[in-house]
C-alpha cells in the first residue's frame, strides 16, 4: 500500500494587502498543487487558507516519495551513428558515455523521421521532503505580487515581511528555508488575544488548534459567512437590513482574524446627503456595513467588524461613532460647495484637465464625445438636443470636490448636480448611465440618451487608445478597454439597437486631430471587439463554431450579428442541418477549386439531369421565399427555408457530375452551386459548423 500523509504549508507575514489576500492564496494553493504534479507526486484534494497574517495550504494524501519511473534518453539517428561499414560514429560513442554504457547497450526506435538510438534508464523516485523546499519557493516566487519588498539586511522579497514558516509533511518538519524562515511546526494565533507560539502537530489539527486556542479562524470562507450572519443579526436587531456588497464583505473578511460586530450610530441630518455619498463613505473610508429600513432607505446606523473581542466593546462603539461624524462632515460639506454652481458652471475646467497626454484634455473628449452622441442618435432616428447636451455636461462632475474624494461616484454625482441645476429628467438620467456598464454583469442604460452617450464615450476611448498604441497585452488593460468593448456591445445587441459599428468607428475617428492618425485603427478595433463579442457568446453557451460561421460573413450591425446567432443556433437543432452543413464545405471546396470567379446564377435552360432540373426548381422556388426574409432580418425562417434544399441537394451530388469537358454546362452547374452557397452566406458560412 502506498505510504501518504498530509502536508501543511503556512507562511507568516505583517499584515497582507486585503483586497489581494483571496487572489494570494488561491493562486499559492494552485502552485503547490501545479508543482506536485510537475513532480509526479500523487496527492487527494487540496484546500487553501487565508487571514491577514497567513497564507496556508493543506494537501490530503499526499505519497511520501517519487513512483520509480523509466526515463528514455533520445540519442542520434541511426543515418548518423553509423558509418557505411556499420561501425558506431562519435555521435554514437559519445552519446553512449554520457548515459555511462556501451554503444551496444543502446536500443533503437523508429520516429516520423526515421530510427533512432535511444537508452532507457529506470529512475528511483525522490522523496517528497527532498522535493518540496524547491516546489514551494517556485510556487511563492510566481505568485501575481505587482510589487514586492525587502525587510531587514538580506534580498529576499514578497509582498510583506515573514517571520515563519510551517512545512509539516504528517508529524515530521521539512526542514527547508523558506523565504528566510526556517520551517517549523510553531504557528502565531491572534496579535492580542494570543501572540504566543502555538505548537502545530498535523494538518489534521491545523484549523481547530488556531480557533479554539489562539483566536484565529484560518479558514477563509468560514469567516466570510460568519460575518455575513453577524452583521445581519446585528441589523436585525436595529429592525434593519444590512447592506452587504461582495467586495466590501471579501475585504473585511481579509482584515480580520477573530470577527466581531459592533453596531453603532451617526446624526440623522447626515440623512439629507445623496444615498451613494453615504455609502461610499461608510463603505470605502470606514469599511462599515450601511443599515437600510425595510423600503431600502438609510437609518443612521452602521454595522462594523472589529478585528478585537474587546472587553469594553461600548469604547470600540463610541471609537467608531467619532470617526464616522467627521467623515460625513466632509462629505456634506463637499456636497454643499458643489452645489453652489450649477453643473454647467465647470465646463470650462475642462479644458485644464488633461485626459490622455496624446488624446487631449477633457474638453477635447467632451467635445469628442458630443459629436459621436449626435452622430449615433441621427443613425437611430432619434431627436440630438437632449444627446448633446448630456455629452456637454457627461464630464463636468468630475472636476467637483465630492468626486475628487470619491472618484467611484463619478456619473452618479453628475446625475444629482444636473438635478439640482434644473436639467431635464433626460439630461440628467444620461449623465448617471454612460459610464454603465461599469462591470461584467452590470445593469446597462435604461434611458436612449444614456445608451448613446454610454456608446459614444466607450468608442471614443476604444478608438482613442488604439490610435496611440496602448492596446491591452496579456492581463495588462490598464484602460479598461476589454470592459469598455464588451459594454459597448452589449448595449447593443441586449437593448436591441440597429446600429452599424463600423460606421460609429469610423466616424469617431474622424474626430481626433489629425496627428493622432485614428482612421488607420478602425479595423483593429473592430477585431478587438469582435473577439470580445466571442467571449461573450461563449459565455452564454454559444459554441465556437456557430460564432465562426456568423462571422465569416463579417457582418457590422452587432444586433444583427445576434439575430444571425440566434437563428443559425435553431438551424443547428434541424434534422436538415448535419448534412447541410457538409454539403456547404463541398460547394465551398468545388468553387475554389474552379479556378476562376463563379457568379451565383439559375439557368435551368442547360439542365440535362433529373437531379439537376429538380435542384433548379426548387433553388429557385425558395430562393423567392428567402429574399425578403433575409432583409427584413428575419434569420430563422429563411434558415428553415433553406433546410427545405437538403434533398435536392443530397440527391444532385448522389447524380450529378459538376465538373463536366462542357464548358457551358460546367459553368451552369457552378453557378448553380454559387447561387446555394450565396443564399447561406447572406447569413452564415453553415460549410464551418461542426
Amino acid at each position: 500500500m502506498t505510504d501518504t500523509r498530509d502536508l501543511l504549508i503556512e507562511i507568516g507575514t505583517e499584515e497582507l494587502p486585503p483586497k489581494a489576500l483571496k487572489h494570494l492564496a488561491v493562486a499559492f494553493a494552485e502552485e503547490i498543487h501545479n508543482g506536485l504534479d510537475n513532480q509526479n507526486l500523487k496527492h487527494g484534494s487540496h484546500h487553501w487558507f487565508a487571514t491577514p497574517r497567513r497564507l496556508a495550504v493543506i494537501v490530503n494524501k499526499l505519497v511520501v516519495k517519487q513512483s520509480d519511473h523509466e526515463q528514455v534518453r533520445r540519442g542520434p539517428a541511426l543515418k548518423a551513428a553509423y558509418d557505411s561499414d556499420g561501425k558506431p560514429s562519435k555521435a554514437a560513442e559519445g552519446f553512449a558515455g554520457s548515459c555511462n554504457v556501451d554503444v551496444k547497450d543502446l536500443e533503437t526506435i523508429d520516429t516520423d523521421n526515421g530510427g533512432r538510438l535511444i537508452f532507457r534508464s529506470m529512475q528511483k523516485g525522490r522523496s517528497t521532503a527532498d522535493l518540496l523546499p524547491e516546489i514551494i519557493n517556485t510556487a511563492l516566487a510566481r505568485l501575481p505580487i505587482p510589487k514586492r519588498m525587502r525587510w531587514g539586511n538580506n534580498d529576499t522579497e514578497f509582498v510583506r515581511p515573514v517571520h515563519w514558516s510551517i512545512v509539516l509533511l504528517g508529524r515530521e518538519i521539512v526542514p527547508c528555508t523558506i523565504l528566510n524562515t526556517q520551517s517549523g511546526n510553531e504557528t502565531r494565533g491572534h496579535r492580542f488575544h494570543h501572540p504566543k507560539p502555538l505548537k502545530i502537530t498535523s494538518a489534521s489539527t491545523y484549523l481547530k488548534k488556531l480557533k479554539e486556542k489562539a483566536y484565529v479562524i484560518a479558514d477563509y470562507e468560514e469567516r466570510k459567512e460568519l460575518i455575513r450572519t453577524m452583521v445581519n443579526d446585528a441589523a436585525s436587531k436595529c429592525s434593519g437590513e444590512a447592506h452587504i456588497e461582495g467586495d466590501l464583505l471579501d475585504e473585511v473578511t481579509s482584515l480580520v482574524e477573530w470577527p466581531v460586530a459592533i453596531t453603532g450610530t451617526y446624526d440623522k441630518e447626515f440623512l439629507d446627503l445623496p444615498f451613494e455619498v453615504l455609502l461610499a463613505t461608510m463603505q470605502d473610508h470606514q469599511k462599515y456595513f450601511p443599515i437600510t429600513d425595510k423600503n431600502g432607505q438609510l437609518q443612521a446606523s452602521f454595522v462594523t467588524i472589529a478585528n478585537i473581542d474587546s472587553k469594553s466593546p461600548d469604547e470600540v462603539k463610541r471609537g467608531n461613532e467619532r470617526v464616522i461624524r467627521p467623515r460625513l462632515a466632509d462629505a456634506t460639506f463637499f456636497w454643499q460647495q458643489d452645489c453652489t454652481k450649477s453643473l454647467v458652471d465647470y465646463k470650462d475646467g475642462l479644458d485644464k484637465v488633461i485626459f490622455q497626454k496624446d488624446l487631449g484634455t477633457l474638453a477635447d473628449k467632451t467635445e469628442r464625445i458630443r459629436k459621436l452622441s449626435v452622430f449615433i442618435a441621427s443613425e437611430l432616428n432619434l431627436q440630438h438636443k437632449t444627446v448633446a447636451r448630456a455629452a456637454t455636461l457627461a464630464k463636468c462632475d468630475l472636476l467637483t470636490d465630492m468626486v475628487g474624494e470619491f472618484p467611484k461616484l463619478q456619473g452618479i454625482m453628475g446625475r444629482y448636480y444636473a438635478m439640482q441645476s434644473k436639467e431635464t429628467e433626460a439630461v440628467s438620467i444620461a449623465i448617471g448611465e454612460h459610464y454603465f456598464p461599469r462591470f461584467a454583469g452590470d445593469n446597462l442604460p435604461a434611458s436612449e440618451t444614456g445608451r448613446i452617450l454610454a456608446i459614444a464615450d466607450k468608442i471614443d476611448n476604444l478608438v482613442g487608445i488604439f490610435a496611440i498604441g496602448q492596446t491591452p497585452t496579456g492581463e495588462k488593460d490598464p484602460y479598461g478597454l476589454r470592459r469598455a468593448a464588451l459594454g459597448c456591445l452589449r448595449i447593443m445587441i441586449e437593448c436591441q439597437l440597429d446600429l452599424d459599428l463600423k460606421t460609429c468607428l469610423i466616424f469617431s475617428a474622424g474626430t481626433f486631430d489629425k496627428k493622432v492618425k485614428a482612421n488607420t485603427v478602425t479595423d483593429s478595433v473592430f477585431d478587438f471587439m469582435m473577439e470580445r463579442l466571442q467571449k461573450y457568446y461563449s459565455d452564454t453557451g454559444v459554441t465556437v463554431d456557430i460564432f465562426e460561421s456568423v462571422l465569416q460573413c463579417r457582418p457590422t450591425r452587432p444586433y444583427d450579428f445576434h439575430q444571425r446567432v440566434k437563428a443559425v443556433s435553431d438551424f443547428t437543432d434541424l434534422p436538415e442541418a448535419e448534412s447541410l452543413a457538409a454539403a456547404n464545405k463541398r460547394i465551398h471546396n468545388i468553387l475554389r477549386q474552379a479556378g476562376c470567379e463563379i457568379t451565383p446564377a439559375i439557368d435551368g435552360s442547360l439542365s440535362v439531369e433529373d437531379a439537376e432540373k429538380d435542384l433548379v426548381k426548387k433553388l429557385d422556388d425558395v430562393t423567392r421565399k428567402v429574399a425578403p426574409l433575409t432583409r427584413g432580418g428575419n434569420y430563422t425562417e429563411a434558415l428553415k427555408e433553406l433546410s427545405g434544399l437538403r434533398d435536392s441537394i443530397d440527391n444532385f451530388f448522389d447524380n450529378v457530375m459538376v465538373m463536366v469537358d462542357d464548358d457551358n454546362l460546367r459553368i451552369a452547374r457552378l453557378q448553380l452551386l454559387a447561387t446555394i452557397r450565396h443564399e447561406f452566406t447572406q447569413i452564415a458560412d453553415i460549410s464551418r459548423l461542426q
